[in-house]
């Protein structure tokens, strides 16, 4: 019976029932939107490192292990010491240069010793850098933006020629030679990071044990690959929860918000009904019961409906762009539901709260 009873009461006005269903999905599609590309982009660029064939990385001190955020810091001579030690084989320098438009980290990279990290590019059309103006690309963003060899691309808003499209999966999907990003960054002479192939992967330990005792050397982050992977988590990335929790508190907020002023609102409208209600015998916990059911209702459709409307924009958000890899998590999805129902139902406490406090003799008389 109060089950009906709270259908009905919200099927009677329709236009309020949408606009604060419509609240929770925004706020449902707020918090999952914002973890996919997040925790997308990090997991992206974790696939990236590992596709480029390194056992270790040299790094400058206190650097991001976000890609693409440490700058260019290393002298490239730093190439030269680290070749001359024992168990190295290649000392590839590499500058990572991050670009908004769109969303990405540019690679500038020493073709030859980029190349000596296994596996080495494998040419689907076209071949190496012939000049400085020339660019190689994965296929992904080939076939994304329908480009062939011989075609432009922009890269930190100047136009390359394409030389080469190489498979997806070793670092990024742009690649300017080494001499050219340094010009285009004001990094001459220098790198991000230079990335170390081993002899024996097994003397990793070894190894960064001599290069943190080499005089000049004690001061760079040396990390093995799983090293450097197993720290790209969001507790270590400067802001990566910081970022997440403002977008939850702003949609918890807006989620409050609404409800609160609807079902307050609510409450207002139908105060000779809640009088009815008590002169025929309802409890005030009754009536707080049909103001909370009516409310976790119009959580759980705007739940429902934001689930829906993430997993179809993010869809979308693949399909149009490929390039960026987006994150989906039913546990994130059970979090962004018990958020969304847990500030739905503080909204609706005080409103709940006023209504059982209605007096039955003044809410009959009222007009």
């Amino acid at each position: 019976m109060m089950n009906k009873m709270v259908v009905a009461n919200l099927a009677h006005r329709p236009t309020r029932s949408i606009i604060t269903a419509s609240a929770i999905a925004l706020e449902i599609t707020m918090i999952l939107m914002v973890v996919s590309l997040f925790y997308g982009l990090l997991n992206g660029s974790k696939e990236s490192q590992v596709g480029v064939g390194a056992d270790l990385m040299v790094m400058p001190p206190g650097a991001s292990s976000l890609v693409g955020m440490t700058g260019a810091p290393i002298p490239v001579k730093v190439g030269d010491i680290l070749r001359q030690m024992p168990h190295i084989q290649v000392a590839a320098p590499v500058i990572w240069a991050f670009s908004q438009k769109p969303l990405e980290i540019d690679y500038g990279i020493d073709l030859a010793t980029y190349d000596a990290l296994a596996p080495k590019f494998r040419y689907l059309s076209g071949g190496p850098f012939q000049g400085p103006n020339d660019a190689i690309v994965d296929d992904v963003y080939a076939g994304m933006n329908h480009k062939k060899v011989g075609d432009s691309v922009e890269i930190l808003n100047q136009q390359f020629r394409i030389c080469g499209i190489v498979p997806h999966g070793k670092g990024g999907r742009k690649f300017l030679p080494l001499a050219t990003m340094q010009e285009m960054t004001s990094a001459e002479g220098r790198a991000s990071v230079f990335y170390i192939k081993l002899d024996d992967p097994s003397s990793a330990d070894a190894v960064i044990k001599s290069i943190q005792a080499r005089p000049g050397m004690e001061k760079y982050s040396v990390r093995s690959m799983q090293e450097y992977l197993s720290m790209m988590t969001p507790d270590n990335l400067p802001g990566f929860d910081l970022a997440i929790k403002i977008v939850i508190g702003v949609a918890v907020v807006v989620g409050f918000l609404v409800i609160f002023q609807s079902m307050y609102t609510a409450v207002m409208e139908r105060t000779r009904e809640i009088g009815i209600l008590k002169s025929m015998g309802a409890s005030k916990w009754y009536i707080v019961n049909v103001v909370l059911r009516e409310t976790v209702l119009l959580a759980i459709v705007g739940i429902v409906a934001g689930i829906l409307i993430s997993l179809a924009t993010r869809r979308v958000i693949m399909f149009e762009k490929p390039v960026l890899r987006l994150f989906w998590s039913y546990a994130w999805m059970l979090r962004a539901t018990i958020i969304a129902v847990v500030g739905a139902l503080a909204g609706a406490l005080y409103p709940a709260y006023k209504a059982a406090q209605r007096d039955p003799i003044d809410a009959l008389a009222y007009e």
